[in-house]
């Protein structure tokens, strides 16, 4: 009626078309996001400060539809993280980001949001897609310094050979009864006509205590330093075959070599807490003992 008395036909057309396309953006776009999921999937080690690649997954849980122009991007928008033009019912994509986190301990990762311009690239809807992950970053791992790298090798040169369960030949000797038949040394057992077996050199020269001295309750700055120095210590030994024991203020992490045992000593490094101030959720409070004090080398780092 309105545009009949006034005339102005085509403007009440025109703004009928624009309402119209409002209203149709908002429902298909409403469509594209819904029933989608995302999942964050961090790597098996972080270090602080160190660049890390968490994998993103995107599902399409709907049956029939599919969803069109789907953005994975931070809060905030920008930048886009995995940009999908088309992802069928049932279909999932993969993608990554790059993520730094700057300090040792347990970290929520920022949430991301799904966003899209569909279906006529006018608006961009957005929904929250993930929520907080958490992580845990261990310390910042550096290569070793000159001055320690030759304290470890006069260490290790400082060894005395010792009868044990080593990989070094120490000896032969004849066969004894409950000697393992693994050990018997054939060359020698044929031209002497005895049964000799091998007997191996300890290793336990080369197995390390790293020992943190002080507690880092004054300083927060030196604290992070000296444990970014012992996790350094333990990776560069352990990578190496050597057995390393981590001992400090209310921690202990038994003698063991081996990735497992690599994993095991950061997280208790990640995880520590100066006397007096809040425990980091996960640590617990241990007293280590005094075994195998004389079979160890020992090396110290200043937390103070």
């Amino acid at each position: 009626m309105a545009a009949v008395n006034t005339g102005n036909n085509l403007a009440y057309l025109l703004c009928s078309m624009l309402l119209a396309i409002v209203t149709v953006s908002g429902a298909l776009s409403d469509l594209a996001l819904r029933g989608l999921r995302l999942r964050l999937v961090p790597p098996d080690e972080v270090y602080a400060g160190r660049a890390a690649l968490f994998g993103v997954v995107l599902v399409n849980r709907k049956r029939r539809l599919a969803s069109h122009s789907i953005d994975v991007v931070t809060p905030g928008g920008v930048p886009a993280v995995l940009h999908v033009a088309r992802l069928p019912p049932g279909a999932e994509r993969l993608g990554s980001v790059e993520l730094r986190l700057p300090r040792r301990g347990r970290h929520r990762v920022p949430s991301f949001d799904l966003a899209t311009r569909f279906p006529f690239g006018l608006f961009v809807k957005t929904w929250p897609a993930t929520g907080a992950t958490e992580v845990l970053v261990f310390p910042a791992v550096f290569p070793l310094s000159r001055d320690r790298e030759r304290e470890i090798g006069a260490a290790g040169d400082a060894t005395t050979r010792r009868r044990g369960r080593g990989h070094e030949l120490y000896n032969l000797r004849p066969y004894r009864p409950g000697d393992e038949p693994r050990l018997i040394h054939w060359p020698t057992t044929a031209r002497a006509g005895v049964v000799t077996v091998r007997e191996l050199e300890e290793d336990a020269g080369l197995d390390t205590r790293i020992v943190l001295a002080g507690t880092g309750a004054r300083d927060a700055a030196r604290l992070e330093v000296g444990l970014s120095e012992a996790g350094s210590l333990a990776v560069h030994l352990l990578r190496a075959g050597v057995a390393v024991e981590l001992v400090g203020p209310g921690m202990w992490v038994p003698l063991d070599r081996g990735r497992g045992q690599e994993t095991r000593v950061l997280t208790a490094l990640a995880l520590y807490a100066p006397p007096g101030g809040p425990p980091a959720p996960g640590a617990r409070s241990l007293v280590y003992p005094a075994t195998l004090a004389g079979l160890l080398r020992q090396l110290v780092v200043d937390l103070d």
